[in-house]
């Protein structure tokens, strides 16, 4: 009587079987942790926005930021005034925000008040 070492075709069912369920059940737990480190990443590069208005203020004065601001009436032209005081940021507001995101500036800087965040769900309040 021989013996044989290999798996029998039922136990290599079950592993995949097994395998199968276990990567089932873990799916959307993934999609959820993309999803939450994507919004946490936008939270944080708003954060940075908030940090680079107020260090753009400091650098240039009060009243020649207000006057500046006035001036850039798109989103796109307020990013590349506040570029230069973030760090590593893109030329492009696109390239810096995760995909669908968006930040909404606030329209004058007299007074310093943060960005608007909103995201596939809404907006969001941080």
């Amino acid at each position: 009587m021989s013996k044989n070492n290999g798996f029998s075709l039922v136990e290599v069912l079950a592993a995949v079987a097994i395998i199968g369920v276990i990567t089932f059940l873990a799916i959307p737990n993934i999609v959820a942790v993309k999803r939450d480190s994507e919004q946490n990443l936008a939270i944080a590069r708003a954060e940075a926005v908030n940090m680079a208005l107020a260090a753009y203020v400091q650098a240039v004065g009060r009243t020649n930021a207000t006057s500046g601001w006035g001036s850039k009436n798109t989103p796109q032209l307020k990013y590349e005034t506040l570029a230069p005081f973030l760090a590593f940021a893109p030329s492009d507001e696109a390239k810096y925000m995760p995909t669908g995101y968006t930040i909404s500036y606030p329209n004058s800087i007299s007074t310093l008040s943060k960005v608007g965040l909103a995201g596939p769900a809404g907006t969001i309040s941080y």
